[in-house]
């Protein structure tokens, strides 16, 4: 780790992010939770870095790439590190040989920290869920975390919140928790100069965000520049968030169920309002509640996130043709 007063530190996070492969958020977040590396600052206050910290970053990079929990490798020296690596055999099998941790490892993976993220929010130990959190991410990829733990997760919660094993409380907890690290989720990539443009966003009396913010995440991993509006928003400000960006699709998110004409009117409103040229998508977990207007108006339903990035995987070559 770097010395306070190493003066070959000389690389900002950007540059080091770049060179070792993680994410300069989830630097931060290491450097936070296990003191991976121990910046200096410059005079200006900017965090420096030098080449061992990025050796070691890069290091750590590569072996929870290859399914090890940075919980149990976090205080390994260099040398442990390079020796992990060298006799990891899924490091050194030939080409045609499966990866280290294939999907159904990786779902058995997702199921043990769900087990411990629920024991968290149980004991209402925010700390610790975000650590199971931080470290799921790095074990399992962000598309794997937000599909195989978080969405089985956030429904869990709320059975258990309806059976009365949980109050509104633990809810709000796990929420905030997984608000404060979707900046680690996000790809922290600038968009290709061609990626499709999508808006995100949900209608008037639809407060929940988190479902919108997976939502924006998971179209961003998929290759699209995507602007996120937030919660609650009128039809008409909506379409104007698609006409400003020129977006080719609009996802929205219901994730209250509620028996009034407001969400019915507004999802027919902001139909008419984008046109037949712009998709509208809809998902979360109160979309089938409002099935007949979907279905009245023709807009594409999410029936899971494997079947989101079927779609977006399709109007994405369909604008590629088109724009050719």
């Amino acid at each position: 780790m770097t010395a306070p007063n190493d003066e070959s530190a000389q690389y900002l996070i950007s540059t080091v992010s770049k060179r070792s492969g993680v994410k300069s958020d989830l630097v931060r977040a290491w450097e936070r939770r296990y003191q991976e590396v121990t910046p200096t600052r410059t005079a200006g206050g900017h965090r420096v870095y030098t080449d061992q910290d990025i050796a070691r970053l890069k290091l750590l990079n590569q072996a929870t790439n290859n399914g090890h929990s940075i919980s149990q490798i976090a205080q390994f020296s260099l040398d442990d590190l390079k020796k992990l690596l060298k006799d990891d055999p899924a490091l050194n099998a030939p080409a045609f040989i499966s990866p280290a941790r294939p999907g159904s490892d990786k779902l058995f993976l997702a199921e043990e920290y769900i087990d411990k993220c629920y024991a968290a929010v149980l004991a209402f130990d925010a700390r610790m869920l975000e650590s199971h959190f931080e470290n799921a991410i790095v074990e399992l990829g962000s598309e794997a975390f937000i599909e195989h733990l978080l969405t089985p997760l956030l429904t869990q919660i709320g059975d258990r919140w309806k059976a009365g094993e949980l109050r509104p409380v633990h809810e709000h907890m796990a929420s905030s928790v997984i608000r404060s690290l979707t900046y680690i989720l996000r790809n922290n990539n600038p968009s290709p100069a061609n990626a499709p443009k999508m808006i995100v966003s949900t209608p008037i009396g639809q407060l929940h965000e988190l479902g919108a913010l997976l939502a924006a995440i998971m179209a961003e991993l998929s290759g699209w520049d995507v602007t996120y509006l937030g919660t609650n928003l009128p039809a008409e400000e909506i379409a104007a968030g698609v006409k400003y960006t020129q977006a080719l699709a609009l996802t929205i998110s219901l994730s209250f169920a509620a028996d009034d004409h407001v969400v019915p009117k507004e999802l027919r409103r902001l139909k008419k309002l984008i046109g037949n040229d712009v998709a509208l998508i809809v998902g979360g977990r109160a979309a089938g509640h409002f099935q007949p207007v979907l279905s009245e108006i023709g807009v594409v339903n999410i029936n899971g996130y494997a079947h989101y990035r079927q779609i977006l995987a399709q109007l994405a070559a369909k604008n590629k043709a088109q724009t050719q």
